[in-house]
């Protein structure tokens, strides 16, 4: 598998979690998505639009732009170092992203309090807006099987 985190990006011992989330994220890896920038409350990346990511439009499908949103927001909410994990999530679609277009996109934590926060995600190509995804997240404890 690919390094999903460009070089030098998260550097930071105190972002070693996040390193390691990224180094097992396969669905991430599996769109070919790197995250270009990442620090406390914000995460960067950017995936390229492949063939067998259109829809019967041309068009990207919209789960492949979801999915890289999502990842830029797990980036941006679970970095202040507690596991965090989506609520609810939602996105609106602006303009369409082509086959070979370079999608950017930049998560950004907007709230958080208690346990729970909030993440806006700004998907562009060349520098146009293509979608805006909205999370809310939930830090949970990190061993599995409690809840």
């Amino acid at each position: 598998m690919t390094s999903i985190l460009q070089p030098g990006v998260a550097a930071d011992p105190a972002l070693s979690h996040v390193r390691r989330m990224f180094e097992e994220d396969r669905a991430t890896a599996h769109i070919g998505a790197e995250i270009t920038a990442l620090e406390l409350g914000r995460c960067e990346g950017r995936f390229r639009i492949r063939p067998e990511m259109c829809n019967g439009h041309g068009t990207a499908q919209g789960g492949f732009l979801y999915t890289f949103a999502d990842s830029l927001f797990a980036g941006a909410c679970n970095s202040p170092g507690e596991m965090a994990v989506a609520a609810h999530n939602s996105i609106h679609y602006i303009s369409p992203a082509w086959e070979g277009d370079t999608v950017e996109g930049v998560a950004i934590t907007r709230q958080s309090w208690g346990r729970n926060g909030v993440v806006d995600v700004s998907l562009t190509v060349e520098g146009e807006s293509i979608a805006e995804f909205r999370g809310t997240f939930r830090v949970i404890p990190s061993q599995r099987g409690t809840r």
